[in-house]
């Protein structure tokens, strides 16, 4: 199920040169310009950092045999029932001599995907999971995988669940190019067409001068969270205990637990996504209040980080993957315009930490170095809950839970949030898989 929002592609025929280049190198690399590249060419330097490491995963050389990659991205895709990945790496896996018979679901593909479903399931749900177990057992089987290609599998998985969370964060519907595919609402969206239509006409500028005029009635707006992040940014850590910083962090554990995703009422899901689905009713649940809690401590982030361990090991087994994710990530986290809505000059460091590692903390990753108070002072509790939404269950997230955040943002501010979003999901989820691969190799 589709629920289209009102951010705005940027056209192909876009006068800034930029944003221009980065658009004829996807469709060289695309033999089309879809609409998530329409989309992220709101940041163009984000966006050729994107469009380089999916281009290496799916298209260079690397472990996988080529349709075996563009499956992997189907059967992660399914796990959110995003059709439109489905839909879109059904034409690549076909265009790439895949077997038409996998198509009717995983249980016609190889035993060695078969395999991979297990841990596919578990990143993109419960990646506190994953163990050296798991990986044993892919690597030990009578069909086994090596190591370099269990990397490149893992880091597919990980590319297209959270791929799964941008494209229902910015409503992204398929082109029409895409064969099979068919565009649904559900009944509480349908009410919205004439706005959605309406938004998708004017251009940022309206469009953020009626979210002011809306944050203002109900008095929030801006300039208290630009206040906030400027006394933030003025403080020191060093005067904080790491016995009250590991109490503030359970704290938005706890907080975030508390954050109710409603089970939106959804049409049935498409047969044919259900083939490519094992297990269906397994979802996230609340990494704090897990039954077995003393088994899966919290992930500290000093004990397996990306930048000391996750990205060596990610480019020992497969060459140069670890620089460009590491690219991605740093391009995500750190990119600022120093604006936000019509205000210039501001540091918006510490509201892009937040996120980041309210994601994190979602997923049971800890950072020892960072204050989770504020995550409270900066982050409204709608938007904690659009990003556990979009994070966690990307599936159920509806226009209301869009319009109902950052309303005095601009559509590129918002593309911007989902960007750290799902830059931030994959990372957690890449770094339970790397942990428990190094185990397994130690």
């Amino acid at each position: 199920m589709y629920i289209y929002l009102p951010i705005k592609i940027i056209p192909s025929n876009i006068a800034d040169e930029q944003t221009h280049s980065v658009f004829m190198d996807a469709f060289i690399q695309n033999n089309r310009l879809d609409h998530v590249s329409q989309v992220m060419g709101y940041h163009p330097d984000y966006l050729r950092n994107f469009l380089t490491t999916q281009n290496y995963l799916l298209r260079e050389d690397g472990p996988l045999p080529y349709d075996y990659r563009h499956y992997i991205a189907i059967i992660a895709a399914a796990r959110h029932h995003c059709i439109y990945l489905v839909k879109l790496h059904e034409q690549e896996f076909l265009l790439r001599n895949g077997n038409p018979e996998w198509l009717k679901g995983i249980a016609y593909a190889p035993r060695k995907i078969q395999d991979l479903y297990e841990i596919n399931k578990i990143l993109a749900h419960r990646p506190w999971l994953i163990n050296k177990e798991h990986m044993m057992k892919l690597l030990k089987t009578p069909e086994p995988w090596s190591l370099s290609e269990l990397m490149h599998a893992i880091i597919l998985l990980t590319h297209f669940h959270s791929l799964c969370s941008f494209v229902y964060g910015c409503g992204i519907n398929a082109e029409l190019d895409i064969d099979g595919f068919t565009y649904s609402r559900s009944s509480s969206s349908s009410s919205d067409t004439d706005s959605n239509s309406e938004n998708n006409e004017v251009g940022e500028t309206s469009n953020h001068s009626h979210a002011q005029q809306m944050s203002r009635d109900e008095g929030v707006g801006l300039e208290a969270l630009m206040e906030k992040m400027k006394k933030l940014n003025e403080m020191s850590l060093e005067e904080t205990s790491q016995e009250e910083l590991l109490k503030r962090f359970h704290s938005v554990e706890h907080q975030s637990a508390e954050i109710t995703v409603p089970n939106s009422k959804k049409s049935t899901p498409r047969s044919e996504l259900m083939r490519y689905v094992l297990d269906d009713e397994f979802s996230y649940t609340d990494f704090v209040t897990q039954d077995k809690v003393n088994e899966v401590p919290t992930f500290r982030a000093c004990d397996y980080s990306w930048d000391d361990h996750g990205f060596s090991l990610a480019n020992r087994l497969y060459t140069d993957i670890g620089n460009l994710l590491d690219d991605k990530y740093t391009m995500a986290a750190n990119m600022t315009y120093y604006t936000m809505g019509d205000n210039r000059e501001v540091d918006t460091s510490s509201f892009r930490r937040a996120i980041w590692n309210y994601i994190h903390c979602m997923y049971g990753i800890r950072h020892d170095d960072y204050d989770y108070s504020e995550v409270n002072q900066l982050l409204e509790r709608n938007l904690k809950a659009y990003i556990k939404t979009l994070t966690c269950y990307p599936e159920r997230l509806q226009k209301k839970d869009y319009d109902g955040v950052m309303r005095e943002f601009k559509h590129s501010e918002k593309v911007h949030v989902n960007l750290m979003i799902m830059e931030a999901r994959q990372q957690a989820e890449l770094l339970y898989a790397l942990r428990a691969l190094n185990r397994y190799m130690t």
